[in-house]
Parts: C-alpha cells; sequence; structure tokens
C-alpha cells in the first residue's frame, strides 16, 4: 500500500449551527444585550470507538499528507517531514494508538517575538507526534466544531479574521458603540489541564483517547537539553493544541450567550458590544471574575479595557466614527508595516533595486491580502506612495556624487536645467525623493515593471 499515491481526501468540516431569538427586555436595572444562541449537544454519537474512526486509513493519510503540507521544524529527535513514517513505521503506530501504548515525546521550545513585544513560546512537536495530533484533531473537529459557538471564529475550518472583523462592524453599526475588549494573560500557557481534561470527557468516552491527550498535555518541554514537566498550558505548535483552546474558551462563550451579550471571539482576542461605557464596565467586572474563577484563567489588565471600538484595535484592524462604520487599519499595524518596510529597504544593507524588490513583493502582496479588507483606500494609497518615495531616497543615497546623480538622472530622462539642479541640490535624499525630477526618472511604472505591487490598484 503507498501511501504517497493516493489521493487527497478532505474530512468534513461540520456546518455551524445557530439559534437566536430576538432582544428581550430587561426591567430597569441599566441595559441589556440579548442574543440567544443554541448549541447541538456536544456529545458525538459512538465516543467509546473513537480510537478506530482515528485509526481508519483514510484519516491516516489525509493526516500523513497535512504534516508534509505544512512541513515546519524538526522536534527534539531532529526528524524532518521528509523523514515521516513510512507504512511499516504507520502500521506499528496505528498498533500503538490502538492499544492505548503510543506515548508522545516532549516538545522543543521556540521563542519568536511578538509585533507588540516580548515573545511568544512555541512548543514544537516531533513530525511523528504532529502526524498524530493531526490524525486525532480531524476526526474531533469534524463532530465539536458543530457545537462551538457562532460568535467563535479562531481555529475553526471555513471561519477566518477577516469574517469576525466583518461581524464586529455590524454589532457596532447597529448601536453597539462600546467594546469590552479582553486579553486573556499567556493563555496558552496557564490552561488548566484537569479542567480541560473535565470538558473533553463530556465529549469522549473512550478512554485510549483521553489517556492520549493527557500524555500530549503532560508530554513537557526540552529547553537548552533540559526536559521540564508540564504542569498547565497546551503548548502552541501543534495541530491539536487550536482546538482544545477552542474546548476550553467554550464555556466562555457559552456564558456570554446566556447573559445575551454580543461578542466575537478569535482564539483568546474576545470583544463584547455594548451600548453604554456603564453597562461596559460592569460587564467588564462580571466577565473578569467568571474567567479567573470558572475558567481558572487571568485577564491582561493592561490590555484589557472599556472604549469606544475606534480607540481599540481588533485582529489588526479598526473602525471609523460617524454615522457609516467602515473598517480602517489600526495605526499599530501600520506601524509595523512601515518598520518592516524600512528594514527592507535600508540604504545601509548596500542591496540591489532587484535584491530589494524580491523581498519587498512577497512582504507586500502578503499584507495586502490581509488588510486590503480595510474599507479606506486612502490609507493604502498613501502607503504605496510611501514606500515608492522611500525606495527613491535610497536610490539616491547609492548614487552617492554629483556625478553619479547626473549621470542616472540623464539616463532616467531628465533633461535640462532640472538635471543639474536636482544633482546639485543640498536637500536632503527625503525630500528631493518627492520632487519633480525623481517623480520624472524613477516613475511609478519604473517601480511596477521591476516587480513592485501596490497596495491598492494600480495606483
Amino acid at each position: 500500500m503507498n501511501l504517497s499515491n493516493d489521493k487527497r481526501q478532505k474530512t468534513g468540516e461540520g456546518d455551524s449551527w445557530t439559534a437566536r431569538s430576538g432582544e428581550a427586555g430587561n426591567g430597569g436595572a441599566g441595559e441589556t444585550e440579548s442574543l440567544l444562541v443554541g448549541h447541538e449537544h456536544e456529545n458525538p454519537a459512538n465516543t467509546e470507538r473513537m480510537m478506530e474512526e482515528i485509526c481508519e486509513w483514510e484519516n491516516l493519510k489525509q493526516a500523513l499528507w497535512g504534516v508534509k503540507a505544512n512541513k515546519g521544524s524538526a522536534g527534539i529527535d531532529g526528524r524532518t517531514v521528509e523523514e515521516l513514517p513510512d507504512y511499516r513505521d504507520l502500521q506499528i503506530l496505528r498498533e500503538q494508538l490502538l492499544n492505548g501504548t503510543y506515548k508522545p515525546q516532549p516538545v522543543r521550545r521556540v521563542e519568536i517575538p511578538k509585533p507588540d513585544g516580548g515573545v511568544r513560546q512555541l512548543g514544537i512537536p516531533t513530525v511523528g507526534d504532529r502526524f498524530v495530533q493531526l490524525a486525532v484533531m480531524q476526526v474531533l473537529e469534524k463532530y465539536w466544531d458543530r457545537t462551538f459557538s457562532d460568535s467563535s471564529y479562531g481555529f475553526r475550518p471555513g471561519r477566518s479574521t477577516h469574517q469576525a472583523v466583518a461581524r464586529a462592524q455590524q454589532y457596532i453599526a447597529s448601536g453597539y458603540g462600546w467594546v469590552v475588549d479582553l486579553d486573556l494573560e499567556k493563555f496558552f500557557d496557564r490552561v488548566n489541564h484537569d479542567k480541560l481534561m473535565g470538558q473533553i470527557a463530556k465529549r469522549v468516552t473512550d478512554k485510549r483517547l483521553l489517556r492520549l491527550i493527557r500524555a500530549f498535555l503532560n508530554a513537557g518541554v526540552m529547553e537548552n537539553g533540559l526536559v521540564s514537566p508540564s504542569v498547565e498550558g497546551t503548548p502552541q505548535g501543534g495541530p491539536l493544541s487550536p482546538l482544545l483552546s477552542n474546548i476550553v474558551l467554550d464555556e466562555l462563550d457559552r456564558e456570554l450567550e446566556r447573559r445575551g451579550h454580543r461578542f466575537v471571539r478569535y482564539a483568546d482576542d474576545c470583544n463584547i458590544y455594548v451600548r453604554s461605557e456603564q453597562a461596559g464596565q460592569r460587564v467588564m467586572e462580571s466577565i473578569k471574575r467568571f474567567i479567573t474563577k470558572r475558567l481558572k484563567l487571568k485577564v491582561n489588565e493592561t490590555k484589557s479595557a472599556v472604549a469606544r471600538p475606534q480607540l481599540r484595535k481588533f485582529l489588526g484592524f479598526s473602525f471609523t466614527a460617524g454615522p457609516e462604520i467602515r473598517r480602517t487599519i489600526a495605526p499599530k499595524a501600520i506601524e509595523r508595516f512601515k518598520e518592516r518596510i524600512r528594514e527592507i529597504t535600508a540604504y545601509t544593507k548596500g542591496a540591489s533595486l532587484d535584491q530589494t524588490m524580491a523581498r519587498l513583493a512577497p512582504y507586500m502582496r502578503g499584507w495586502r491580502a490581509y488588510f486590503g479588507f480595510c474599507e479606506t483606500p486612502g490609507v493604502l494609497i498613501k502607503l504605496t506612495y510611501w514606500i515608492r518615495r522611500r525606495l527613491r531616497a535610497g536610490l539616491w543615497r547609492q548614487w552617492k556624487t554629483q556625478r553619479r546623480r547626473r549621470a542616472m538622472l540623464l539616463q532616467l530622462g531628465v533633461r535640462g536645467a532640472l538635471v543639474a539642479s536636482t544633482a546639485t541640490s543640498s536637500r536632503g535624499p527625503w525630500y528631493l525623493a518627492s520632487t519633480r525630477a525623481l517623480c520624472f526618472g524613477l516613475t511609478n511604472a519604473y517601480f511596477r515593471d521591476r516587480g513592485l505591487p501596490s497596495l491598492f490598484g494600480r495606483c
């Protein structure tokens, strides 16, 4: 049997299930937001033999292809995705899963910088453990996803950050002009294992699967050659962790629905929309108590607030004020974009224009694919203009001497007194980058022909 030659099969993703009722009155104690959402029963049929479903060859084949497609770094054993188990090894692994003897290895600790400062700690499982986790996740997600809240968007098939932002925009446009912006402090590092396993046990009765998930949680972390035990948390980096995080926070979603709130949650970012600041402060205090006492988690006080949505960011976006609520790019996201552009286009590196474009173009395309969802195109036009001006300034610096600058301007088609006045100018590169001579010589088409994408249309 050759696993690599079979066509990839796609698992069912589970349809989102929602039932809503209208708004309910509150009687007089201020404001109540009412949006009642129902759930299917969490416990799927025949959960006593879920390991058999996980170990079906079609599911294992899809997991194998999934790990290869995602690539990723090696774990503590140094094995890469190219060294994934062959068919004979998969037979042995399958038997271990079925008889409950499979033992995960510790994850490898990796730290990556956060955009807002600090570091995010990732736990990279071995490729074999990633394969098993993905096989488990594919089956559990098929049953569990349909039971999650319609207001939950993170790590779910068929759902995206853009959908979450659009839902938030709808609430604001409906008159819910205050947001309770909740950020959970080190969420993935502080998940209580016993509480998580209790939630999973409500949905799964197969003891082998419960022991396997517990084994993944307790596998430990290797850092600097030493293995530390895992007493809490679900390490980011494994295929199973996102699904487990939604299990943990599903209890929060249900509580918010029970209280009739309008909210949007993406992973550990949760925004609750209310009509007044007073209502927001009440909701903030009560939900913080719920998160602390019931979920055994902690709210990040410095990153959480009650404010107008225009003053907060959600998944990199913010919103305009006024009668028409439009999506815009959050100022911090714009500043991070500019910082990255400055790094790529730093003239001191002495890179040629082609080398700069090779690094710049894919970053700009990826950024536009995400932030092009904004409804304020003027921001994208200004950023595109800013990038071209920065490139002109960088080239002017690289030309260095008056003689070289004059020769390059002539080569670019600039003529007459304009060449001499610009080449001998004492003005700085940034000023000269927007002058007639450089804009005529280094046109928008000049940069476009060399591979510079636009953030908006053909501007």
